[in-house]
């Protein structure tokens, strides 16, 4: 099932109104993030929730707690964290925004005590088919057919070479190994020369300070070795701030982020206060935009126009309160889940944007998985604007990789 979503639906949803204010309060949405130094717009997405409906702990609706950054190694305290929301007795909703790997654990947890709160995974990192015993929701960008689309856009611009940058921890995650065999079978298709590159994991002993410093040290020389037309792209978050101030410096092409955003990397890449804009997106993009042409990156270095981590954590949100005022709880969400309404939530919090997404579809069986959502939003280049990649028909042989 493929959709693109447009602004039509907003006028007339439901989030405008109707939704309980911060003062009075009738049940809380519990949401988890990273911290700001791995995942600082899924952290800023919950803060827009929290400057909208007020924290939990002065009547409003919203309790937002972070993970550890070294989730790996502290799992069972990450699982701890987010099964101590459920002992709020007016806790509905958790959503988990990144789905770091023990929210299934945690999500089971939480059903032995509370069957009835919602359990929303926002990008989940665990395998899809474990997340989905667990969760009532699931989203996960789109990687299936970004898998094609970022290197279709990677031609469109102009690059000749393609270099992907991951570490063995990500290449284990299906979504993301599926998305790399895409993207070298799009590229052989397409003409561009693919190579893969290993960067440190940030969450090893290296810490993310020495993974960034690799990428920095990095990046020239990989310039020099598969020329200026090469296209980079990264699986984590902290490889993309150093890989985007050397490609501003060194040439070659940035097309969007593994969780594209235009505060993901931009602005400490290069230099951008964005204090005065903070949370509105139209104004950050303008004024990243000014400062990516002024580099000389126009034509060469690309985002989506709306964070999607920000997006995942906001959306979310808005989902869950309709849910809730609507009367539905995990015991009853699967009938009465509509993908349009999860749509209408995400037009709700990006104005102007366009979405496409659909069910996961399982490659193994076939089956779509109706609690399972992938989405994507359309690639904004600096310098020259949307791509309208929403609109670009994928070939079907690409959706059947693994």
């Amino acid at each position: 099932m493929k959709r693109i979503i447009s602004m039509a639906l907003i006028m007339g949803s439901l989030f405008i109104s109707g939704i309980a204010s911060a003062k009075d309060a009738k049940f809380h949405i519990g949401v988890v993030t990273g911290t700001v130094s791995q995942n600082e717009d899924d952290l800023r997405g919950a803060e827009s929730l929290i400057a909208k409906y007020g924290e939990s702990s002065d009547g409003g609706m919203i309790t937002h707690i972070t993970y550890p950054d070294n989730f790996m190694t502290e799992m069972e305290t990450t699982m701890s964290q987010i099964v101590s929301l459920a002992d709020d007795p007016l806790m509905k909703a958790i959503i988990v925004n990144q789905a770091i790997p023990g929210t299934t654990g945690a999500f089971r947890r939480i059903r032995e005590s509370r069957p009835d709160i919602l359990l929303f995974a926002g990008e989940a990192h665990e395998d899809p088919a474990t997340i989905q015993t667990s969760a009532d929701l699931i989203i996960n960008a789109d990687n299936i057919s970004r898998g094609y689309l970022i290197i279709a856009a990677a031609k469109k611009l102009g690059a000749t070479e393609f270099v992907h940058i991951s570490y063995p921890r990500h290449m284990s995650y299906e979504l993301l190994s599926r998305r790399n065999n895409i993207m070298k079978e799009a590229c052989k298709d397409l003409g561009i020369g693919y190579h893969f590159e290993t960067a440190p994991d940030p969450i090893s002993d290296v810490g993310v300070a020495g993974a960034q410093q690799f990428i920095l040290e990095k990046v020239p020389a990989w310039i020099d070795k598969y020329g200026d037309k090469t296209a980079f792209f990264c699986t984590n978050d902290a490889h993309t701030e150093p890989l985007l101030k050397r490609i501003a410096e060194d040439e070659g092409y940035f097309i969007e982020a593994d969780l594209p955003s235009p505060l993901m990397g931009y602005p400490g890449a290069l230099g951008i206060d964005l204090a005065n804009v903070a949370g509105d997106f139209p104004a950050i993009l303008k004024r990243v935009e000014e400062a990516v042409v002024a580099k000389g990156g126009a034509g060469r270095m690309g985002t989506w126009a709306y964070s999607y981590g920000y997006t995942n954590s906001y959306a979310l949100g808005l989902f869950a309160i309709e849910m809730i005022e609507k009367g539905t709880d995990a015991k009853n969400f699967r009938r009465k889940f509509k993908i349009e309404d999860l749509f209408a939530a995400y037009d709700a919090a990006t104005p102007g944007a366009t979405w496409s997404g659909g069910f996961y579809n399982d490659v193994q069986t076939g089956i779509e998985k109706k609690n399972h959502v992938l989405i994507f939003q359309d690639l904004y280049v600096f310098g020259k604007g949307y791509q309208g990649m929403t609109e670009v028909e994928i070939p079907k042989k690409y959706l059947t990789i693994r």
